[in-house]
């Protein structure tokens, strides 16, 4: 593949100045790990990269400190994009976060800090506030990095939001960015969404959608040649790559799509003679399921996203993750029998862990006049706590220890405890209990906390004990972060060796390309 010419700086290091915008036929269609992958290539290349989402509508999202040292929420897709560049995430690379509680309501999260409750009502009226905070954050980035990879959301053929879109083309636009189109074929219908999606563009907006990426071909290309051929005559555009089905590269998704029920995540065969299932309970507002990733990170687990009660009562581990809606999961809960199933695990002695809004779940109460206004609600009653809503959300980075093992992570809630009679799990470096134990269930306000290594294998071995797994065996050299970079490392080995490069090179160096034909019919015109 043509790698193309980038001008250098003076310390020699190939340098880039420009952007580029990734879109995508729809929801998870590929942006987020098209955008690490461009990013982790340009690394490389010796290119100071920074990753950037607009707006992000998602409930995975991570801590990031901001330069007053107070804790700030960005979506856990830019965090993951930023290692791939090598940088440390920053407020500014997800200036606008939308975190749905309910199906007609989000929490609003501006450069990190949750300010308000949006409808689809009053949404519009917010709009202008939040795009004129995002471009200013994205004019921050351009004068600090050589190139700004810009991740768009949902489609932008979604014509219906274009008035006043500042995440997909009216991105573009403002920035004068050249645009990407990623499909992702495995689902079908991928030549038809990519002439679709230019044909029902504006006339500006079209002429900046440079070129098409396919995600996720099992096949010969052979076979697809006819394709690629057509839809470049037809739309005078050029499929830039095709990407091959890859597994382990699914990492940190961001909708729900990405963490669908029935997906299995595990990583190689035990070490030993026996697997450790984990169910993970698929909660309808679940967020931060990237927990469940960290603990099929070591070899001989096996975790599957599940609604199905059976698979419960099948497991060694059950996992109740975090909620953005902790009170109407509760309720949901109980009204699938999924409840039930949950405190029959425990009652057989097996191991059950609740992170965050699924550990507030399993308190003997929790009172909410923040969240859901319920004021007081009955939990499972499987840990004596009590649960108590803030209304300043806690929002930090947390160090301490855990079965003798150090940890970190992250904490994002309002829900805090306010009343235990349980061992801690863990200890804040400065000795403060957090979390609860009661024989075989655990509860934690921490995300994040079995990226630290020893502590996750001390806790699956434990795990696996009070399952009657005696044949399950950690692994004592498996890294969490190693494991990570190998799948960032995979991202930036598909750019570089199934993507037309150079053409990459030449849309973020020198912007939109010249002489683009329109298509009919076009949307109106617009700003």
């Amino acid at each position: 593949m043509s790698s193309g010419a980038m001008s250098s700086g003076s310390d020699g290091a190939a340098k880039s100045r420009g952007g580029l915008l990734v879109a995508g036929t729809t929801s998870d269609a590929g942006k987020s790990i098209l955008t690490a992958g461009i990013c982790r290539w340009l690394r490389r290349r010796g290119v100071k990269v920074a990753p950037f989402k607009a707006q992000n509508m998602s409930n995975n999202s991570v801590v990031v400190v901001g330069p007053d040292g107070r804790g700030g929420e960005i979506g856990r897709a830019q965090a993951m994009q930023a290692a791939a560049a090598g940088v440390t995430p920053d407020l500014r690379f997800n200036p606008v976060l939308l975190k749905p509680g309910s199906d007609r309501s989000s929490q609003v999260v501006l450069l990190g800090e949750a300010i308000d409750t949006v409808t689809a009502g009053n949404y519009r009226s917010m709009k202008p506030r939040l795009a004129e905070t995002a471009y200013a954050a994205l004019a921050e980035l351009r004068t600090e990095y050589d190139a700004v990879i810009c991740e768009g959301a949902g489609s932008p053929a979604e014509i219906n939001l274009r008035d006043g879109d500042f995440v997909n083309m009216g991105l573009a636009r403002h920035a004068n960015f050249p645009a990407i189109v990623v499909g992702d074929i495995d689902r079908g219908g991928v030549f038809a969404a990519f002439l679709g999606t230019v044909a029902l563009l504006s006339e500006d907006d079209q002429a900046l959608i440079a070129g098409f990426v396919i995600n996720k071909f099992r096949g010969s290309l052979e076979i697809l040649r006819p394709g690629l051929d057509m839809i470049a005559a037809t739309t005078g555009r050029s499929v830039l790559g095709v990407l091959p089905f890859e597994e382990g590269v699914g990492v940190d998704g961001e909708d729900s799509l990405s963490y669908a029920s029935n997906r299995t995540l595990s990583s190689t065969g035990p070490r030993g003679t026996e697997w450790l299932r984990v169910a993970v309970v698929r909660l309808p507002r679940i967020s931060n399921a990237t927990d469940a990733e960290a603990l099929a990170a070591e070899p001989g687990v096996r975790v599957r996203l599940t609604t199905d009660p059976a698979e419960l009562v099948d497991a060694d581990l059950v996992v109740i993750p975090g909620s953005k809606a902790t009170v109407s999961d509760l309720a949901w809960l109980r009204d699938t029998g999924l409840a039930g199933a949950i405190e029959a695990h425990a009652a057989a002695g097996k191991p059950l862990l609740g992170i965050c809004g699924g550990f507030q779940m399993l308190a003997e109460s929790i009172h909410d006049e923040v969240e859901s206004g319920r004021g007081r609600v009955r939990g499972l009653g499987l840990l004596p706590v009590e649960i108590t809503f803030e209304r300043v959300k806690t929002l930090t980075r947390s160090i301490g220890a855990a079965l003798d093992a150090p940890v970190s992570g992250y904490e994002i809630h309002h829900g805090v405890v306010t009343r235990s009679s349980s061992q801690p799990l863990l200890r804040y470096a400065d000795g403060r209990p957090e979390g609860a134990v009661e024989r075989n269930v655990f509860g934690t306000h921490w995300h994040g906390a079995f990226e630290s290594d020893e502590f996750r294998r001390r806790f699956l071995t434990e795990a696996a004990r009070q399952a009657g797994r005696s044949g399950f065996t950690v692994a004592a050299g498996t890294s969490f972060t190693a494991v990570r970079e190998t799948a960032l490392d995979l991202l930036g080995d598909l750019v570089e060796e199934h993507l037309d490069t150079g053409a990459l090179l030449r849309l973020i160096e020198q912007g939109p390309a010249e002489g683009l034909p329109f298509l009919p019919p076009g949307a109106p015109a617009r700003g």
